[in-house]
């Protein structure tokens, strides 16, 4: 798998990472070794977690498999803070002390004493940006961290963090950050994308298939063991099954037959190459779904399919 740079920062990444939202729950320990297994194969290096994933139960398990499955030293370990959950409800909290101590915990669940790349899952104006942005100068200083990046801000928030870590000699750069990004979405192009090309930070786009829709699984119904049939991502996933995104999803089918591809390959591509985007996080249920995802490493969208998808999914959400 090609390796690119992350943002203009120096470390370097496999061009499609491991996602592991559902590590822990949907995802059983059996089904994340072979998908680490199968992504380290494939040259993968990035795996992104995050410690409100199944309340910790992903890094746990991602931790179990570092140096027993895989050697440390192959992985690029990311991570994130901010969001979990107290009492079953979704709890933001980027303040330094909240944010310092969820680190500690990250770093004792995975069983590393680093993480490679440690960001923010969250823009929250309850703490002061600037309180938020010291506690990932303090991550680095203290060794705990290599890179910080940040998640899900808007164009705005990004262009102001990014450039309050570059004015002062001494703060750790923000080298990424990482939003929704997939042909069902595309609102990060109007302002995230323009700031993080401007301040040097690499894209890492989550659910680059539009939550999975992008698959075609659901062009003639719900399947019982998809997300969209479960309690918890029913929602997550019917939010795209509306008839905009089906529009764009036949266009994605019919590329696919005159590709002789399938439509995750065709939805696949065509993120992982837009300007600036560094590596799309796949976050497969199964191994079969990532091997599947993995044999796009050889694939290139012709410029004229490239163009018609931009144009039959401009204006997405």
């Amino acid at each position: 798998m090609q390796q690119r740079r992350l943002g203009s920062s120096g470390l370097s990444v496999s061009r499609l990472g491991l996602g592991t939202m559902t590590w822990g729950a949907d995802t059983d320990e059996h089904e994340a070794r072979e998908q680490l297994t199968a992504f380290v194969a494939a040259g993968g290096t990035l795996v992104d977690t995050a410690a409100g994933y199944t309340d910790g139960g992903s890094e746990s398990l991602l931790g179990s498999l570092i140096g027993t499955v895989v050697p440390r030293d192959d992985l690029v370990v990311a991570t994130k803070a901010g969001i979990s959950r107290r009492s079953g409800a979704r709890v933001v909290d980027t303040s330094r002390r909240h944010l310092l101590a969820t680190l500690d915990a990250s770093l004792a669940r995975l069983g590393v004493d680093h993480v490679d790349l440690w960001q923010v899952h969250t823009w929250s104006a309850t703490a002061p940006m600037e309180e938020t942005l010291a506690a990932l100068d303090h991550a680095v200083a203290t060794g705990r961290a290599a890179y910080v990046g940040i998640s899900n801000y808007a164009g705005w928030q990004t262009a102001r963090a990014a450039t309050w870590q570059q004015a002062v000699p001494g703060r750790s750069p923000l080298v990424s950050t990482q939003v929704e990004y997939s042909l069902l979405n595309r609102t990060v192009e109007h302002e995230v994308l323009p700031a993080a090309d401007a301040l040097g930070l690499g894209v890492l786009p989550w659910s680059p298939l539009g939550r999975g829709v992008l698959t075609g699984k659901y062009r003639a119904g719900t399947p019982s063991d998809s997300r969209g049939a479960s309690p918890v991502f029913s929602g997550f996933v019917g939010a795209y099954l509306d008839e905009d995104s089906a529009r764009v999803v036949e266009a994605v089918a019919r590329a696919a037959d005159g590709l002789g591809w399938t439509p995750l390959e065709v939805a696949l591509v065509w993120v992982r190459d837009r300007h600036g985007v560094t590596a799309p996080i796949l976050g497969s249920r199964t191994a079969a779904q990532l091997t599947a995802a993995l044999g796009t490493e050889d694939k290139t969208l012709p410029r004229e399919i490239a163009t018609a998808l931009d144009d039959v999914s401009e204006g997405s959400r």
